[in-house]
C-alpha cells in the first residue's frame, strides 16, 4: 500500500515537473530576446494576478496551440491534483483490503479537500 501510494506522489510532482520546464524552456525559445519579466505581467490589485486567462477552457485552447503559459498551467495543476490523487487512491486500498473505517475517514478528506479545490473558488467574496 505504502508503495503505491510513495509512487503516485513521485510521479505525479516528477511528471508535474518535467511539464512546467517544457512550458518554461517553450516560453523562452518563443520569446528568444525579450526579457522575462515583460511576458508575464503581475497586477496585486487585480484577480488574477496576471496577464492571462486562468480557466479551464482558455488553457485547453492554449494547450492545442502550445502554448507556453497553458503548458505552465496544466503542470500546476497535475501538481494540485496529485494530494487528491493520493487521497483517493488511499480510499480504494482501504476498501480493497475491508478497512470500512480508514475508508470512510478517508472519503471524508477526499470530500473536504475536493471541496476546498472546487467549490470555495465560486464563493462570492472568497477570491477578493
Amino acid at each position: 500500500m505504502n508503495g503505491l501510494i510513495s509512487g503516485l506522489l513521485r510521479y505525479g510532482v516528477i511528471l508535474s515537473g518535467l511539464i512546467i520546464a517544457a512550458g518554461t524552456v517553450l516560453l523562452l525559445l518563443r520569446n528568444g530576446g525579450q526579457e522575462i519579466s515583460q511576458l508575464v505581467v503581475y497586477n496585486g490589485n487585480q484577480f488574477p494576478h496576471g496577464n492571462f486567462d486562468p480557466t479551464i477552457g482558455h488553457m485547453l485552447a492554449g494547450l492545442a496551440t502550445f502554448d507556453p503559459q497553458s503548458i505552465i498551467e496544466l503542470g500546476v495543476l497535475v501538481l494540485l491534483a496529485t494530494p487528491a490523487a493520493r487521497v483517493l487512491l488511499s480510499v480504494l486500498l482501504f476498501a480493497a483490503e475491508g478497512d470500512r473505517t480508514y475508508a470512510y475517514i478517508t472519503a471524508v478528506v477526499l470530500v473536504v479537500l475536493l471541496f476546498s479545490m472546487l467549490v470555495t473558488p465560486f464563493i462570492p467574496g472568497f477570491n477578493r
